[in-house]
């Protein structure tokens, strides 16, 4: 599996400290609480709740750089629409790297 970067977030801060630290503190912020929502609509089986959180969380995948991974939420996205769960376990190791990740930055 791909590695989340910080390549996107360097790029929007231009150099600036302070854009890179806040971006990232949005990212830290941000991804638990969109996780845990996530979480709490697969367990409701809502599947129009469980695509809006794929949904958001794909931001925070595209912002760290995981393109193929962008595409599986994509892809897991669509399948929701249908109700179908294809791509579930893809989106959790997904999720489970991006938790890795921002622990160390």
């Amino acid at each position: 599996m791909e590695q989340p970067n910080l390549t996107y977030v360097e790029q929007l801060a231009r150099g600036d400290e302070n854009i890179r630290s806040t971006l990232i503190d949005v990212i830290k912020t941000e991804f638990p609480e969109e996780k845990n929502e996530y979480y709490e609509s697969l367990v409701t089986k809502d599947y129009k709740k469980i695509e809006e959180n794929v949904h958001k969380l794909k931001h925070k995948i595209s912002i760290l750089g995981l393109e193929k991974s962008y595409e599986l939420a994509n892809t897991y996205e669509h399948n929701l629409r249908e109700k179908r769960m294809d791509g579930v376990d893809d989106f959790e190791e997904i999720l489970n790297t991006i938790t890795a990740y921002i622990k160390t930055i």
